[in-house]
């Protein structure tokens, strides 16, 4: 597996499924916490999050499950996802299947804080297209 980091700021990647020997290289990359946005069910059990949570504290990484299932966007989620990257104390990568739900969950976490032009930007960039995405943002953002 060859890690696929992708950088929407200095505080916060988006990576697909990550494999227990990317962890030394997150770290050296100088991220302190790994959320995992995966749901167990989508996973082989070496990939599951009691295998990759072990792996990352091993490492000298913190470690959070926070899973998304696709179109579950609920402001619980959200607000996991905010309390952990406002606890990580330095920058943090989230991953899912492929990087797109952690990029939708940033989204939603900083919806009202960021412009939203300005996000949908990023996520492009970095190949993910949420557009269709712009009336759910909004709606945090009107809730933020």
């Amino acid at each position: 597996m060859t890690l696929d980091l992708r950088r929407l700021t200095p505080a916060y990647a988006v990576a697909p499924q990550i494999a227990v020997e990317d962890l030394e290289a997150i770290r050296a990359a100088g991220y302190v916490m790994v959320i995992d946005n995966r749901p167990d069910g989508e996973i082989p059990g070496d990939l599951q999050a009691e295998a990759m949570a072990t792996a990352a504290e091993a490492a000298g990484l913190a470690f959070v499950v926070n899973p998304v299932y696709p179109g579950e966007f609920t402001p619980d989620l959200v607000a996991r996802q905010r309390a952990a990257i406002e606890a990580a104390g330095g920058p943090v990568l989230a991953y899912c299947a492929s990087g797109n739900r952690s990029t939708v969950v940033w989204e939603l976490v900083h919806a009202g804080r960021i412009p939203t032009d300005e996000m949908l930007e990023i996520a492009a960039r970095n190949g993910y297209a949420h557009e269709p995405l712009r009336p759910l943002i909004e709606a945090f953002a009107r809730q933020a």
